[in-house]
């Protein structure tokens, strides 16, 4: 008898395996509000043009994120805001100054931004961002442990 307790018990460790898919379902809500804080980065941009139907689109998802998922999660948003940021570095990646490119029939110059600032300023949400929704996890665990 006492093997099977002793079975109980390792048995009793297979919460392990519920922790880890309870991690990655929540990466898997984090990466969804990376999405949509990406959506509504763009929208914001690109305001004056398409931006409000990301925004609009951002929103909606959102709603549906905020009503089935965890709370948690919602600072993939943040996170997400990177992703724009750093399309705006690659975009700028010739500059600073005016940069000119061969066209058919002649050539294309345009003014480019130090693509610096937005690359540093992606790292820093996007590290941002990540550093919080494994801190709140790692609190959230640490909760349900000492409260069992």
């Amino acid at each position: 008898m006492s093997g099977m307790n002793g079975m109980s018990g390792i048995s009793g460790m297979s919460g392990t395996r519920d922790d880890g898919s309870d991690r990655a379902a929540g990466w898997g809500w984090f990466l969804a509000w990376v999405l949509v804080g990406a959506c509504a980065g763009i929208g914001l941009a690109a305001i004056l043009t398409v931006g409000v139907v990301f925004v609009v689109l951002a929103a909606v998802a959102a709603v549906f994120l905020l009503r089935t998922g965890p709370a948690r999660a919602v600072v993939g948003g943040v996170s997400g805001v990177a992703l724009p940021l750093f399309y705006l570095a690659y975009l700028n990646r010739g500059g600073p100054g005016e940069v000119c490119h061969a066209v058919p029939g002649g050539q294309s110059c345009t003014d480019e931004y130090m693509p610096v600032p937005f690359l540093v300023a992606g790292a820093l949400v996007l590290v941002a961002g990540c550093v919080i929704h494994v801190m709140t996890g790692r609190r959230g665990r640490a909760g349900r442990v000492s409260g069992s």
